[in-house]
């Protein structure tokens, strides 16, 4: 087998603390940039309502924060290497918070087309090198902080967007989305306390680790991870016009969000020990039936039953990214965890902004019910593809 040189936290009495406040800057960090982007879901009925946007244009909206944070992945990647871990997620933070406060301004229709894309951009910086300072970090030995950093997205994910459908029927949704700016100003604060002021190299010493095992792996790993992200954009998109259409409103909306985050961070510790005992394909093989099942349940139930289904559904819903995402590293081509992330980044992030489009379409065209039974359907066809990834990894 091949090697290539990656990192460690050189041995010494500063090793472990300063790893923790790493993961720890990483993991608030992740929470706040993911919060952000599932927080604009529970916006979605009253921009619809304000604005007289289809089901496809709600989505080209949505897209404008989703795919500008999928499309600068590799280019953040590449032009903040030289950036210190503190440089990078602080100015990632800051340019985010600067979108949302242009998003509150009262700049009508094309500012908060305007805030979408700059909180994208903010956001794309996050995700590799976030990622890249947990993998440095803790080396070989990665695979469970980085279960840990993905578990935080899903915290902000349960909070975020359940404090926004609490404070809309209260407030004008231009008001909340700047009290989310403040607490971007917040956590910027922090992550300067916490986060290291070098560079991950300037820290660490080189250790061999083994090599990813091709690109052939990587680029099953990758598709999956797009349809898998693709179905849970899809439901999302549909998920908050789901629950109004059976007479919830925007509190039983918010409830509805949280449940399935809930659900989701739950997925993350229980599809991770899944997949020890099932291995990465087993896993996903489990959890994208399940998803499937429940999502063209979700279709037919009334509200009650419904709410009780969504946790459920988030456990395998957001569960099958814990078993992707720790792979990357040993899948990475050549060896190169950080464009791996990117790449990875680029491809999932991508593929929610742009799917929910072509469901959104589906749905203009014959039904919500169709557009969901769409995304049901998706995750039906990651099972034949997570079969071909063991053949993949076998050989």
């Amino acid at each position: 087998m091949e090697f290539s040189p990656t990192v460690e936290i050189a041995a010494g009495s500063e090793a472990v603390p300063s790893k923790r406040r790493s993961l720890v800057a990483a993991c608030i960090a992740h929470a706040l940039h993911d919060g952000y982007a599932d927080g604009l879901y529970a916006f979605l009925p009253d921009w619809q309502g304000k604005f007289g946007l289809s089901y496809a244009g709600l989505a080209i909206v949505r897209a404008l924060y989703s795919g500008t944070m999928g499309g600068l992945q590799m280019p953040a990647d590449r032009l903040l290497r030289g950036l210190s871990p503190r440089a990078a997620l602080v100015l990632s933070t800051v340019i985010a918070t600067a979108g949302f406060a242009i998003m509150a301004a009262p700049l009508g229709f094309p500012g908060l087309c305007a805030g979408l894309v700059v909180a994208g951009v903010g956001s794309s910086i996050q995700h590799p090198r976030g990622s890249l300072l947990v993998t440095d970090t803790y080396a070989a030995s990665a695979r469970r902080p980085l279960a840990l950093y993905n578990f935080s997205g899903d915290l902000g994910k349960a909070t975020i967007p359940a404090a926004v459908a609490v404070l809309l029927p209260l407030i004008d949704w231009r008001p909340v989305v700047g009290m989310l700016a403040l607490l971007g100003i917040g956590v910027s604060l922090v992550l300067l306390s916490l986060a290291p002021a070098k560079p991950a190299a300037g820290l660490i010493a080189a250790k061999p680790v083994a090599q990813g095992s091709g690109s052939s792996g990587f680029a099953w790993l990758m598709t999956i991870g797009a349809l898998d992200t693709a179905t849970r954009m899809g439901f999302l998109l549909f998920l908050p016009l789901l629950v109004h259409s059976r007479g919830g409103g925007s509190a039983t909306v918010g409830l509805a969000l949280a449940l399935l985050f809930v659900g989701g961070a739950f997925g993350k510790a229980t599809c991770s020990w899944l997949g020890e005992r099932l291995g990465i394909v087993g896993g996903v093989v489990t959890t994208e039936t399940a998803t499937a099942v429940l999502i063209g349940a979700s279709v037919y139930l009334p509200i009650s039953p419904l709410l009780f289904l969504l946790p459920v559904l988030g456990v395998v819903l957001n569960g099958t990214s814990t078993l992707l995402y720790g792979s990357v590293p040993e899948l990475a081509p050549r060896g190169d965890a950080g464009r791996a992330f990117a790449l990875f980044y680029t491809g999932v992030i991508s593929s929610g902004g742009l799917a929910p489009i072509a469901y959104g379409a589906i749905a203009d065209h014959s039904s919500q019910t169709i557009g969901l039974l769409a995304a049901a359907a998706t995750a039906a066809l990651i099972v034949p593809m997570a079969l071909r990834l063991g053949v993949s990894l076998k050989s």
